[in-house]
């Protein structure tokens, strides 16, 4: 069992976790602050409306239905549901950083982030195409990044606040767990990071699926390495330099700064996750050498006979 005391001397739990933390709450202080720059210009407003709930936008029929219309529509309009929204996602994303409530808000994004999923607009039924410009592939191919985001705030719930947070403050030890599992936390860490990259590589014909402007080859095979646990430091390595190269490439200096780091929110998360396992690594949960040992285990203890001739 791989705890807190076998971590290296700079990544400490508490700085992994302060690490983690600030890649996650970039994100939603990235996408609070642009989508609300729109929803309260009047010039704008319209048009991040339209764009999240048109056919290819980001909330399909059967939800703009059920919060939009009827009796919660009397309460809840397009614009009143979208400004709650990103201003939660601003105030959390703060919270994250600042290490405030971290592991309740870890929480509610584990689930919060499938919802995106559940909300798109797809279409794939077979031998129909759509009139309409809308998704032609699963949601959660189109979302993939948002699962692995899911799966890395679940990573961040199991650290706690971790360094230089305001629940550290307020509660002391209690805010981040004293003992790690690594091979545990490592195993969920790489899977979630290996889903886009496999993703991207598997489905690279795709255009609604992310490829970090990374061919999808190299995407596949890093993302395998991450899988296998095979050479996990290397492929975190590897992740981070992806994601700087994907954030480089969509620099767009005839575009705002908010709308040029809004394009790539979600890497700030990718790259403290890169980073995170090239430093410790991915445990040693389900690589090559351990399901060996599980398989020679079972087996044994299927086949006694075989043990004891063996001894």
């Amino acid at each position: 069992m791989m705890k807190a005391d076998k971590y290296s001397n700079l990544f400490t739990p508490e700085l992994t976790a302060l690490i983690l933390r600030i890649g996650l709450g970039l994100i939603f202080i990235t996408g609070g602050l642009w989508k609300l720059s729109r929803l309260l210009d009047v010039e704008r407003v319209t048009g991040i409306l339209e764009r999240y709930t048109a056919s290819n936008g980001y909330i399909n029929q059967f939800f703009q239905d059920y919060l939009f219309t009827g009796w919660l529509g009397e309460i809840i309009t397009p614009w009143g549901f979208m400004t709650a929204l990103s201003t939660f996602e601003l105030v959390s994303g703060i919270a994250l950083i600042v290490g405030l409530m971290v592991r309740p808000l870890a929480l509610i994004y584990m689930f919060l982030l499938w919802t995106f999923i559940l909300a798109l607009p797809v279409h794939t039924v077979p031998g129909q195409l759509s009139e309409s410009a809308t998704f032609q592939a699963p949601a959660m191919l189109v979302q993939i990044r948002d699962i692995a985001l899911s799966g890395l705030m679940a990573t961040l719930f199991l650290l706690g606040a971790g360094k230089a947070s305001v629940d550290s403050r307020l509660f002391g030890a209690v805010a981040t767990a004293r003992e790690f599992d690594w091979n545990t936390l490592g195993l969920l860490t790489r899977l979630s990071m290996a889903a886009p990259l496999l993703i991207g590589g598997l489905f690279a014909s795709t255009g609604a699926v992310p490829l970090f402007s990374t061919p999808g080859w190299l995407l596949l095979i890093v993302g395998l390495m991450l899988v296998s646990g095979a050479g996990v430091r290397a492929a975190g390595a590897a992740v981070v330099l992806i994601m700087l190269w994907r954030m480089g490439s969509g620099i767009n200096f005839d575009n705002t700064f908010l709308d040029i780091i809004n394009s790539f929110k979600r890497e700030f998360a990718f790259v403290s996750a890169g980073l995170i396992l090239a430093a410790l690594g991915g445990g040693e949960r389900f690589t090559p050498a351990d399901i060996l040992r599980r398989i020679r285990a079972y087996w044994s203890a299927a086949n006694p006979s075989a043990r004891v001739t063996s001894d």
